[in-house]
């Protein structure tokens, strides 16, 4: 089983469609210049207390920001506990949100170019200064940083989450359709989850619950889908 994370929820519907099918995190955006769905710190509050409300899902504050003190500032007044950093953070941020007395949990993105960890030699930096998980997402030869639908290979996502000692989930063009071309990053000891936005929405960029729906059970519980198939 697996940990399903969607993400760029921007309204109530967003959440609570998310929650009905099934996904557990839900990405928040907030200081990510130009993204499709980046929020104020008051949009971020009242989603996050609608997340809240579900009872199931966690809301995830995924920011660009390098300012620590930013960062814990939107965290204060959002109520939000998960921070994502997405973008080249340096592993004394990290260090600073752990240091806080919110008792944040700090997921930290590691970007794969061409096949290469972008922050490889500072993976040890990372997981002292108190990263709780990893995330493992493609960056493309363009500078383009998350929500690239570009799928990661198999054996470079293994051969990185051995360098490991924290958990990890897995992005870049995650759909209901690819789990079968991870089953050796399904079976890792240190495997947590996905995280999804392309695959989750319909042609008009909206989520849609049937998208989401057949993400969390491939990847939640695949053993439903296999029992389905042998029936």
């Amino acid at each position: 089983m697996a940990i399903v994370k969607i993400c760029g929820a921007t309204t109530h519907r967003d959440v609570e469609l998310l929650a009905e099918s099934g996904a557990h995190l839900v990405g928040m955006w907030h200081g990510v210049p130009g993204g499709h769905a980046d929020l104020s710190v008051q949009e971020v509050s009242s989603l996050a207390a609608a997340a809240h409300l579900t009872d199931r899902l966690q809301p995830v504050l995924v920011t660009f920001l390098h300012d620590a003190k930013a960062v814990l500032e939107v965290a204060s007044r959002t109520g939000v506990r998960w921070v994502q950093l997405h973008g080249y953070q340096q592993p004394a941020m990290v260090r600073e949100l752990k240091a806080s007395a919110l008792d944040l949990t700090v997921v930290k993105v590691l970007h794969v170019k061409g096949g290469h960890c972008v922050e490889r030699r500072f993976i040890g930096a990372y997981e002292r200064a108190g990263t709780d998980y990893f995330l493992l997402d493609t960056t493309t030869d363009d500078g383009r940083v998350g929500s690239t639908g570009e799928q990661l290979r198999e054996d470079v996502v293994a051969e990185l989450a051995d360098l490991l000692s924290r958990p990890f989930l897995l992005a870049g063009g995650i759909s209901a359709d690819n789990r079968r071309d991870y089953e050796a990053v399904v079976d890792h000891p240190r495997f947590f989850g996905v995280d999804v936005d392309s695959a989750a929405r319909d042609v008009h960029g909206r989520f849609h619950t049937d998208q989401v729906t057949a993400i969390t059970r491939h990847w939640w519980n695949p053993a439903d889908e296999e029992g389905e198939a042998t029936a």
